[in-house]
């Protein structure tokens, strides 16, 4: 049974002594959570069908990512409590369970779409039934989650992304148009047609996913929890520059990482599948944008990113989905606590794990299914990052750590633009 705190390991003052392969596992797992096979495939797509037309985007919701995910975070440091949980005490139920039912829909969903890519990525390289290597990867992640301190295994899966490195070398050995992706990040063709707005929701969805804002949350509940020294900042505010502080620079780091990766991936495949008018269609179509730098050997490499940010996303999906729903109930749910102690958190997991290996079973094409997954992701973002800034900004949740200035406005635009971005899909073509 799992003894420890169910965390990416977190930057903290005290570092002397680590090494550099640990100093690097806050921000390398934030990342890679957060890119995920539905963020490799979106990214992948938006590269493909629009060329250097969709970087403007990954640049516009660096800042705007970090301003809502270090928003969620503040708020679980400051309250002791996880967003639900703060929804339970100072709005209506139905307004609670409302955002619960939005948050385990939307991530149940990506749940299907990664263990769909997961099982494609192993069919990619050994060839076989996609559909079991679905039931057995499901499994292993839930059994992963349920006896082993995600720190613990994600301290080794987090190698495995550092594959999605070899698309940073694709300008280096295919010829680029440089001047084209000048314009694609400054002047970039905004056509309101209908495929291109909803490429856009859909980047935006991955990007900022509404998971993250509960995961990110509550892990600093665990934290709080899980050292005695520690405690809420409205009870202790002395504690409040160290680890706002930390917040910040491990918010920063980590977006840094996901968002440097999601610009390669578009710059790669825009000067290689949109270049050749091949197009996206399958997953080895996917992994053909690697093959400059790879070789014979894209597909592995590709495969090998693809399982290693499913291994590290399928906990925060899954888990988010629990904290949420504990935090609705008012159960126990800390993930460090034995299954027997918190078995109604560990069935969420189990729900929304085998929830997302039955949807497989629809035969969807992984490709589409990861594109649609951060298209859902983008939609249900809005009312939920609508309740983030409305709970950051009051008193009486927040205490004197209410969120202002600067931090205040760009996570208010944030909101504004997912709003708008999601509207946009539905303008006639």
């Amino acid at each position: 049974m799992p003894t420890e705190p169910f965390e990416p390991e977190l930057i903290v003052e005290d570092v002397a002594g680590r090494s550099w392969a640990r100093r690097l596992g806050p921000g390398l797992v934030k990342g890679a959570a957060a890119d995920d096979p539905s963020g490799i495939a979106t990214y992948s797509q938006a590269g493909a069908q629009f060329g250097f037309g969709l970087l403007w985007t990954v640049v516009l919701t660096y800042p705007l990512m970090v301003a809502i995910q270090s928003i969620s975070s503040r708020m679980g440091r400051v309250t002791g409590s996880g967003l639900t949980a703060n929804l339970r005490r100072h709005y209506p139920s139905q307004v609670l369970y409302a955002a619960v039912m939005i948050l385990l829909i939307a991530n149940t969903i990506n749940i299907a779409a990664d263990l769909a890519a997961m099982g494609a990525a192993v069919q990619l390289v050994i060839g076989g039934p996609v559909q079991i290597y679905i039931v057995l990867l499901g499994t292993v992640s839930l059994l992963l989650q349920v006896f082993v301190p995600y720190e613990r295994y994600a301290r080794y899966f987090k190698w495995l992304p550092l594959a999605l490195l070899a698309y940073v070398a694709i300008p280096f050995v295919v010829p680029m148009h440089w001047k084209a992706v000048g314009l694609g990040l400054v002047k970039p063709p905004i056509p309101f047609a209908g495929h291109f707005l909803i490429t856009v929701v859909a980047v935006l969805g991955t990007t900022i996913s509404p998971y993250l804002f509960f995961w990110h949350a509550s892990q600093e509940v665990d934290e709080i929890r899980s050292e005695p020294s520690q405690a809420p900042l409205l009870r202790e505010p002395q504690q409040a520059g160290g680890q706002l502080r930390r917040i910040n620079i491990d918010t920063w780091a980590g977006m840094a990482m996901s968002n440097g990766v999601a610009f390669f991936i578009i710059l790669a495949t825009a000067a290689t599948l949109h270049v050749h008018h091949t197009g996206l269609a399958t997953f080895a179509d996917a992994a053909s944008a690697l093959k400059p730098v790879a070789g014979p050997f894209a597909f592995l490499l590709f495969s090998l990113a693809v399982i290693g940010t499913g291994f590290l996303a399928l906990p925060v999906l899954a888990g988010s989905a629990a904290y949420a729903a504990a935090g609705a109930m008012d159960w126990r749910n800390r993930v460090a606590l034995q299954v027997n102690v918190t078995k109604q958190f560990y069935v969420v997991i189990a729900v929304a794990i085998f929830g997302g290996v039955t949807l497989t079973f629809a035969h969807f094409d992984p490709i589409d299914a990861l594109y649609w997954a951060a298209v859902v992701n983008g939609l249900a973002a809005v009312p939920i990052m609508v309740l983030v800034m409305l709970m950051s900004t009051r008193r009486e949740i927040m205490g004197d750590f209410v969120v202002t200035g600067a931090l205040r406005w760009v996570g208010w635009i944030a909101t504004a633009i997912m709003a708008l971005a999601a509207l946009g899909m539905f303008w006639p073509a």
